[in-house]
């Protein structure tokens, strides 16, 4: 690997009710490689991840998956990218991903891409690191969870430094545009 940047992706293994996020997976996965950026996500086939993944190929990117064992095959292990890893455990997962990533970027997702977004939010907000962490909030899908982190700082559970360390992107190119800045 060169000293090009990797950007971590966490997003749905469905592809939502919106065919807009899936066209903003398929854009994300283009703008990666046409930046030079290396896309880290979860190894799967399926959902918004599949669809990240295939683009950013389709396009000429690289990429870095990593699955752990329990869901290769429900997430249909996407063995053909440029680093595959299979781990034992969730946990072992999100430390790969998070440990070859420059950069973090939440598309639409369910339960297991909020976990992987509090989690990398917890550890900036505890000084742990200082990666950019961007929400991409195609057709205002975090919205609500940008409501609760305002909510969480004016019930006196964070500072308002919390809500310093997410960015929320309203589409790719401004995502991109971003990233460009954060990633030099």
């Amino acid at each position: 690997m060169s000293d090009a940047k990797s950007v971590c992706v966490y997003c749905g293994s469905r592809f939502g009710a919106n065919p807009a996020y899936r066209a903003a997976a398929n854009a994300l996965g283009h703008a990666l490689a046409a930046h030079g950026w290396r896309l880290v996500y979860g190894a799967g086939d399926v959902g918004l991840m599949g669809e990240v993944a295939k683009a950013t190929q389709a396009a000429g990117g690289e990429t870095f998956g990593v699955i752990p064992t329990h869901l290769f095959e429900r997430e249909v292990g996407k063995r053909d990218l440029t680093t595959f890893v299979i781990t034992e455990t969730m946990h072992e997962r999100k430390k790969v991903m998070y440990m070859n990533a420059d950069a973090i970027v939440v598309l639409p997702g369910g339960a297991g891409s909020l976990d992987e977004f509090f989690e990398v939010l917890t550890w900036r907000q505890l000084g742990l690191h200082e990666k950019p962490i961007c929400l991409l909030n195609i057709a205002g899908y975090w919205d609500p969870l940008v409501a609760l982190m305002d909510n969480v700082v004016t019930e006196g559970f964070a500072d308002a430094s919390l809500l310093e360390f997410v960015s929320v992107m309203p589409d790719v190119e401004a995502l991109t545009a971003g990233l460009e800045t954060a990633l030099g």
